[in-house]
Order: structure tokens, then sequence, then C-alpha cells
């Protein structure tokens, strides 16, 4: 069996191995019962290993499909020298601990990441917590309650958050045979993400920073940053300092160009910091309340008709809007009480 191209395929989650360049290949690994649908990783043929940018979720059956996927090229498991992975969230990482364990492939994370993979290595109950705590702080008892009930569908895998091998401390030249990748600190998503750039080839690894179809969330992680939003517009803009390359996302097809993209998501966002002010205005005094105000999704679902989980997200979502806006000295914001509170300068 032979590799397909980009081409061969409409839907970008159809299992197998695409081909997008020279020696660099698309893996789709399926992310059942998530709303992402799949996680692509990316294979880079270097001499006679292999190494991965993302490596997929450590649930049963990943690794025989990522087996089935190199078989195309005639390569295999073990010749997965080392996975790169942009940042902390299961579905990046965790089967990149078990390639390790049965093939000593070596891991690299953003070393920004540590604080949350910490949290995260402790335990199913630190990782609530700490989310159930930002929950309340932000007025969503109710969001908080519900998914206390569901909290052990985060994270199940306590013994599966390892330390990497490598810890990626700002911008740094990963050579590999035949190609170098720019390795560029990219925080928001994460406060460790990292993108991978083939500056020469014009291929940007981009992880969740930028996606095609979707707008990657800001403020899901285990240890908050202080402004992740205004991180995350800041490493916006550093892709437009750079080339324009072809957008290779974590989550969806492979796109033309990233500049178009984050154009894209930086006018959201700024779409987004004015509905968000302007529900302040109009009396919504949390970041609960503003977000039940709100559209979601791109069907522009009701904030009531999400699940447990993705009201959360919605919140938190929020709360970095909001948070932007008063650092910006658009709204008022109050930390003093046992809910923060928003209210609009007069």
């Amino acid at each position: 069996m032979t590799e397909a191209t980009e081409h061969d395929i409409a839907d970008w989650t159809e299992p197998g191995l695409f081909t997008v360049a020279p020696g660099v290949h698309r893996i789709p690994l399926p992310l059942p019962n998530d709303g992402l649908r799949a996680v692509n990783v990316y294979a880079i043929e270097s001499g006679d290993d292999l190494v991965l940018i993302d490596a997929g979720w450590a649930l049963e059956g990943s690794a025989d499909l990522l087996a089935a996927a190199l078989a195309r090229i005639g390569r295999g498991l073990a010749e997965i020298t080392r996975c790169l992975v942009t940042h902390v969230h299961r579905d990046h990482y965790t089967m990149a601990v078990i390639l390790r364990r049965q093939f000593g492939t070596r891991v690299a994370l953003g070393i920004k990441d540590k604080a949350s993979l910490d949290l995260v290595a402790a335990g199913p109950r630190a990782t609530a917590t700490a989310y159930l705590g930002r929950l309340r702080r932000y007025g969503a008892e109710s969001v908080a309650q519900s998914f206390s009930r569901t909290e052990g569908a985060l994270h199940t895998e306590t013994d599966i958050w390892e330390q990497p091998d490598e810890w990626l401390d700002g911008e740094v030249t990963v050579p590999l045979a035949g190609r170098d990748l720019l390795a560029v600190p990219t925080p928001g998503h994460t406060q460790g993400h990292m993108v991978f750039a083939d500056v020469e080839r014009a291929l940007l690894f981009a992880g969740d920073h930028v996606l095609p179809r979707i707008t990657p969330s800001v403020g899901f992680e285990a240890a908050f940053a202080p402004q992740p939003l205004g991180d995350y517009l800041g490493s916006l803009r550093l892709m437009l300092q750079m080339p324009d390359m072809r957008l290779l996302p974590a989550h969806g097809p492979v796109a033309g160009s990233t500049h178009a993209r984050v154009e894209e998501l930086l006018a959201h966002h700024e779409d987004r910091l004015a509905a968000c002010r302007d529900r302040v205005v109009a009396g919504a005094p949390t970041a609960f309340e503003v977000a039940r105000a709100l559209p979601w999704t791109r069907r522009g679902r009701r904030f009531d008709d999400l699940d447990p989980f993705n009201q959360m997200l919605a919140v938190f979502e929020t709360a970095v809007h909001l948070d932007l806006l008063a650092a910006g000295g658009r709204i008022h914001r109050d930390s003093a009480g046992p809910v923060i509170s928003y209210e609009p300068i007069s």
C-alpha cells in the first residue's frame, strides 16, 4: 500500500497517511467522543529515523493506527527517535510517553508547560480543584457543580504524565537530517505552546496555535497565566513577522497560508472583545453571565445548550477576554470578593 496526498481526500479526519511535502506525512488519529474528531500527527523523515510533531492521545488502538499508517511508507514505530510536542494537552502529549516506554523515543516539550504538567501529573483531583476554583471565581457555580460530577473524564491516566526528556526554552533550532526546524514559543493556547517552522520549505507545524476552521481555546490549562489572551494575540502577531508558510495544523486540513488565517483570528478576537464589553455595559456582571449572553461555536449555539465541559471552556474563554479588556482600561475589574465582577467605566 502506498501513501496518498492531501489532494486525494475530502475529509481531513479520514485515517491513513497523507504526504503534504517530500518527506513530510500527515497522520490523523481519531479522538472518539471529542468534538475535535481527530488530531494530526506529522511524521518527518530524517535519514533513517522518523521525527513526529505531536504524537496523539494514548488511547486504545492509537499505536496500531499509527503503525499501520507508517507501514504505508515502509516505516515502523521503532524508527521514531524523537517527538517534538507542541503543547501538553493529552491529545498531543500522552502517546509520546507510550512511544518512549516501548522504543526509547526522546520527547521534547516547551518549558513553560511544566507547571501544568506537574499539576496534571498529581492526578485528576489536583487538576479539577484548579478548574473548579476558577469557575467559582468567575461566578459559574452551576457549571462547577455539573463539571464536578464528570471531572473524571478529564484525566484518568494518572501514570501517563511523565516529564519530557528535553525542555525547549525559547526560540531554538532543531537540526534534523536534511532540514532544520525552528522551534518558536507561541504562548496563549497554553503557556508553553511551541510551533515548529521549516522556513526553507515554507511549512509551519502549528499545533493548536493556528487552526484553519475553528478558533483555538485560550485559558484552558491547569496552571493559569495572568493574561493568556494577551499572550495569544501577541503570538499570532509574531506569525505575521515570519515569512508566510503553509499551515500544517493539529486539527483540520492543511491550508495554503498561515498569514491569511492569522488575520482572521485576530479579527475574530477583536469582535469578541467588543461583544464582551457590550454585555458588561448591558449589565452582565460576571464572566459566567457574559458567557451566557454570547453565542458559541460556528453554529451560534446557546450557552445553556453546551455540555458541562464546553460550558467550562466558554466561561474560561470569556474571562480571558474580560481580563484583557480590564487590563486595557476598557472596563473595570473587581477581584476583592469571592466572585470577580466587571462593570463599565463611565
